[in-house]
């Protein structure tokens, strides 16, 4: 498949009908994808795809070899750590800092304050994603202008991590304190105070009003809403819902290390989901040319998108220079909670209208988001709340999305797993659950009438990305997934409690997600062959603890015909890996794996030229298999290391074995899931118990099914998580009131009811062996089946997230 989506089919339509009968836009966005014949393998006949490999860095892990970027402190004896003075004030301006103390202290090389000559004064964002960046470049490193507890105001480099402490602790901080705003309806508001002036931004987007804390306001629209709204001949059903500010709880926290090298170029070994970005956004804002940048990533601890941003690189970085000398910044726990990153809260309003017979003529969301003090990722989350979930009812005529995107003095947002789409299928699920109450309809079978199917031309999810964003839809499983569901969960053979104060039900959601972003991503890997045979391939794509590394060479082993064992892969550092845009989007199987399988492909027509000649068999009679070349017509065969050797040492001709693959397209194909929630509520006391999680999940092909169905089940628990727990609260002053893993309250395995996870295989001819992505659908889905089946046990509706006894139990005293 070449980089690009192929052209147009020249009828312009399927094969069996002629252009005349389809639209103008089938030649733009074809059913038949002209997909390499090794593409599409039967199952019989796929020897490392689709099979349980063991991941690779396994060993590794539970060996404690893995070596995580704090882990390489042992490396550098002159280290220094960092430590970081950060606002107490929800909203002023630092007027002094009061740094002799520190910097008479011991063991304290450098100190840094936003006047200091080492500490960069640009603007930029630290969303780490394309150039030029979708967010404001609205931040500094080190600021005068607080907006948040929590922002950066002076750091410290000392001999170690208690000297840093201490000489944090010492640093007086005076302010002009500012009025300040939590609540984001208040933020709107003409009268709220004012977060930025507009000469404080660089980058701005589209319908920012920085008069009204407005970072961006962004809508879509087929079809005519009004009109199908204002007919006499339907139902107009509203809801609300609202969602809370999440926390990506990964054990590593945020920790980067810089250093210079011998040749006087800037290193940063640092747990990061985009090493690329990071070092052009480092570029821009010390001045230093993309070629004198190094960054590196070693094993990551979790990243679920927390990770996807330049949090923390910029501070070490700046310590190093002004302290000559390594310097690491680990985040604290307690810094995790307040001065990281979290999933946007919002409040999101649904709206239909429905005629009698169950058919949606129009559908209307509008979400607030609360991007929090700065606007990394606030414009392309709320984007998401929009067009990740409505997509799903391809076939309603008039849809229409808006969002405010709203600055408050509370803690930053930014990108996490699900990325809007959490949100947006919580208010559409749960509202399309309601609607169908009302009318008295089959929740299922109201929504297959209405939902995806191979053939359909998704307009809906390229209604705010201009002409020609829309998708054709190559392959979906939503009814396998549905069934499979349904029986697993026992949605016909649901018995009640003995007990008449319990009640059982059982709620459902449907879910879609994108596979990358559409003209949007790059990913590129360099295979090379060794003379015994064996293979290293060179990858940008980055491992977060996924499994990432393991698909790629199961996705190189299979072109390749050899084992997996004989593929060692090196990922996700700037000077010896290819270029990739990193681990977000669900991308990376998608992008950067079709990356590999091209640069297998092409390493393989080398490795078929050399046994051609050492067979004397023309190239396409041969094929490989079983690590070695064999002849399809006379069973002659040569090993791989056998042309390993005659390549590099061979008397008349001598080549290195090399592949290159490098991948872009157009294409997003959605992966989708049916959640079905089991639960028991006491009316008496509004508890519950979570009896189960079913959740079946069309991801294509899956490379690894036990990684992918890993990935359902991680995904499954965070969204039980949104849908249960309090996540990150804030007090009147927008400080955050969570410090650590008690307090956050994350379900342990024993809170957690048991997860079944359905892998419902599809062939999506865009991506490498029919592959699409799997991490993110199953997070978008427990709050909203969880919450219809509260409603199906003892008829009330919780739309308030977390969902919990005393909510219930109000709801119960108010019917």
């Amino acid at each position: 498949m070449s980089d690009e989506p192929n052209d147009p089919q020249t009828d312009g339509g399927t094969a069996s009908e002629p252009a005349s009968k389809e639209p103008k836009e089938f030649e733009e966005h074809p059913l038949e994808w002209d997909e390499p014949e090794n593409n599409d393998k039967a199952p019989e006949d796929r020897k490392s795809v689709s099979r349980p490999a063991e991941k690779f860095d396994d060993r590794k892990l539970v060996t404690g070899q893995a070596k995580y970027t704090a882990d390489y402190e042992q490396r550098f004896p002159d280290l220094a750590h960092a430590a970081v003075v950060r606002s107490t004030v929800p909203h002023g301006r630092v007027t002094a800092i009061e740094t002799d103390e520190a910097e008479e202290m011991d063991g304290v090389y450098a100190v840094l304050t936003p006047w200091s000559d080492a500490a960069p004064d640009a603007k930029y964002t630290s969303a780490g994603q394309s150039y030029p960046e979708p967010s404001p470049w609205d931040m500094n490193v080190l600021n005068e202008h607080v907006r948040y507890v929590g922002d950066p105001i002076a750091a410290v480099a000392a001999e170690d991590a208690a000297a840093a402490a201490s000489a944090v602790e010492s640093i007086e901080v005076e302010y002009e304190e500012y009025d300040h705003v939590v609540d984001p309806e208040e933020a709107f508001d003409e009268d709220a105070p004012q977060l930025f002036d507009d000469d404080e931004v660089e980058n701005k987007i589209v319908g920012h009003d920085y008069d009204r804390n407005r970072m961006s306001n962004i809508e879509g629209e087929i079809g005519d809403v009004d009109a199908a709204i204002d007919r006499d001949d339907v139902h107009v059903h509203e809801t609300e819902w609202e969602t809370i500010r999440q926390s990506h709880a990964q054990i590593e926290k945020h920790t980067s290390l810089a250093y210079t090298d011998e040749d006087d170029r800037k290193v940063l070994v640092t747990s990061t989901q985009v090493p690329n970005h990071t070092r052009r956004q480092l570029a821009h804002l010390f001045d230093i040319p993309i070629r004198d940048i190094r960054v590196k990533k070693p094993r990551v601890g979790g990243g679920f998108g927390g990770k996807q941003a330049m949090v923390v690189e910029p501070l070490p970085l700046a310590l190093s220079l002004a302290a000559d000398r390594p310097v690491m910044y680990e985040a604290s726990r307690d810094e995790e909670f307040y001065a990281m990153r979290s999933r946007h809260p919002m409040t999101v309003r649904a709206r239909t209208a429905v005629t009698d017979d169950g058919e949606i003529e129009a559908i209307d969301l509008y979400a607030l988001s609360n991007t929090g003090a700065y606007g990394s990722h606030g414009m392309t989350v709320a984007g998401n709340v929009g067009s990740k979930p409505m997509p799903l009812y391809s076939k309603v005529p008039n849809a229409r999305f808006e969002a405010d995107i709203v600055h408050t003095n509370t803690p930053q947002t930014g990108a996490m797993r699900g990325y809007g789409a959490p949100q947006g299928t919580l208010a559409l699920e749960g509202h399309l659950d309601e609607v169908a109450r009302d009318l008295d309809l089959d929740p299922i079978e109201f929504r297959r009438d209405h939902y995806m199917e191979v053939g359909d031309l998704d307009e809906i999810a390229g209604m705010m990305g201009g002409e020609g964003a829309e998708r054709r839809i190559r392959s979906c499983g939503l009814d396998e997934c549905v069934e499979r569901g349904k029986a697993a969960i026992g949605w016909d053979e649901l018995e009640q409690p003995a007990e008449d104060h319990l009640h059982r039900g059982i709620g459902m959601a449907l879910s879609a997600q994108g596979t990358g972003v559409a003209g949007d991503e790059l990913g590129a890997a360099q295979l090379m062959m060794n003379e015994d045979g064996s293979f290293h391939l060179q990858v940008g794509g980055v491992d977060i603890g996924t499994g990432a590394d393991t698909a790629f060479i199961q996705i190189a082993a299979e072109v390749l015909g050899c084992d997996e064992d004989d593929i060692i892969v090196k990922s996700s550092d700037t000077d010896n890996t290819p270029f990739d845009y990193g681990a977000y989007a669900s991308s990376t199987t998608y992008i950067s794996g079709m990356a590999v399988k091209k640069a297998a492909e092409d390493a393989k027509e080398r490795i078929l030229d050399w046994a051609s000649r050492m067979l004397d068999e023309p190239a396409e009679n041969l094929e490989t298999r079983d690590g070695e070349v064999y002849s399809e017509e006379t069973g002659d065969a040569v090993t791989l290391e056998d042309i390993g050797y005659e390549s590099v040492y061979g008397h008349d001709d001598r080549e290195h074995i090399l592949g290159k693959g490098t991948h872009s397209t157009e294409e997003s194909p959605p992966p989708f899931a049916a959640q079905f929630v089991d639960v028991t509520v006491d009316e008496e006391t509004g508890e519950f118990e979570v009896n189960e999680l079913v959740v079946a999940v069309d991801c294509g092909v899956a490379i690894n099914p036990g990684m992918a169905e890993g990935q359902v089940e991680g995904a499954n628990h965070m969204s039980f998580e949104m849908a249960v727990s309090e996540g990150i609260t804030v007090d009147e002053r927008g400080r955050a009131e969570v410090s650590d893993f008690d307090q956050y309250g994350l379900p342990s395995a024993t809170e957690t009811p048991p997860i079944e996870s359905i892998l419902v295989e599809t062939h999506e001819p865009t991506g490498p062996f029919g592959a699409k992505s799997v991490a993110e659908v199953p997070t978008n889905t427990v709050p909203p089946a969880l919450s219809n089946a509260i409603r199906e046990a003892v008829g009330v509706r919780i739309n308030e997230m977390p969902i919990t006894a005393e909510k219930i139990k109000a709801a119960l005293e108010e019917r």
